[in-house]
């Protein structure tokens, strides 16, 4: 009898530990559920603040460069993609939404890279203030990115490994989506040819194959020496004439009257 109780017991607390964990796992997989639900709500913030600021930029950009049409209705396109996608999704992230926000932020980037012709639409207090306003928008977006990406990866993590996959699979706990930046110009990193740099010629090299701020070599001249003539001295190279020695021994000296 006593036996038999000691085993109940035994399995009573195992069973009382196995629902705690299961607990705990299940409270957690909520947690970082939540935590990328708030951490997206910042981003899906500053993406909608974009989408207000483009406008005022095109409309900006218009009055002074309107050669740049194809870029600005480039831009004007993606905007109006990325908004309906959102508005499709309930402001939910995507894999599709983010490639659009992808290429609508480098759309932005080529727009004012291209203002750089315009000296009088750079000088713009309402085009530098837009500027002013996306950038840091941008910033606060990869910032959020970042965050948000780090969250579900955490996430995802836990809810693939054993044994807490168990429990994640008994409260259908879904995967969380990326919101990756699938542009290849950020992605791809600056090559630089060495062999290139090496093979470059010295822009300081002369002629004669010796560089121009090299010291010049006393051993060696330009000209050959040559012998003299039978009946002329010898001409040295200046370079081999020596100034005479001192004179050695007491001068004389000085007479004052």
């Amino acid at each position: 009898m006593t036996t038999l109780l000691v085993i109940i017991g035994v399995i009573v607390a195992i069973g009382l530990i196995a629902a705690l964990w299961g607990v705990s796992v299940y409270n957690g997989f909520v947690k970082g559920r939540n935590l990328i639900q708030e951490s997206w709500r910042q981003i899906d913030v500053e993406l909608n603040r974009r989408y207000d600021l483009i406008p005022n930029l095109i409309e900006t950009v218009r009055g002074y460069a309107a050669h740049e049409r194809n870029t600005l209705e480039e831009v004007t396109r993606l905007r109006n993609t990325a908004a309906e996608l959102a508005s499709q999704s309930h402001g939910a992230p995507s894999q599709q939404r983010a490639a659009v926000e992808s290429e609508l932020g480098q759309a932005v980037r080529n727009l004012i890279v291209s203002v750089e012709a315009y000296p009088d639409l750079k000088s713009n207090v309402n085009f530098l203030e837009l500027q002013r306003e996306l950038t840091d928008t941008e910033d606060r977006i990869a910032a959020g990115r970042r965050f948000y990406n780090a969250n579900v990866r955490d996430y995802n993590t836990k809810l693939e490994t054993v044994p807490s996959n168990i429990i994640a699979g008994f409260a259908n706990f879904e995967k969380a989506t990326y919101f990756e930046v699938n542009d290849a110009l950020v992605r791809q990193a600056p090559s630089v040819n060495f062999g290139e740099i090496s093979s470059r010629p010295d822009p300081q090299v002369g002629q004669g194959g010796q560089s121009s701020t090299a010291l010049p070599n006393p051993g060696q001249s330009n000209q050959p020496y040559s012998a003299p003539a039978p009946g002329q001295p010898d001409q040295q190279p200046q370079w081999q004439q020596s100034t005479p020695p001192p004179q050695q021994g007491n001068q004389p000296p000085n007479q004052h009257s």
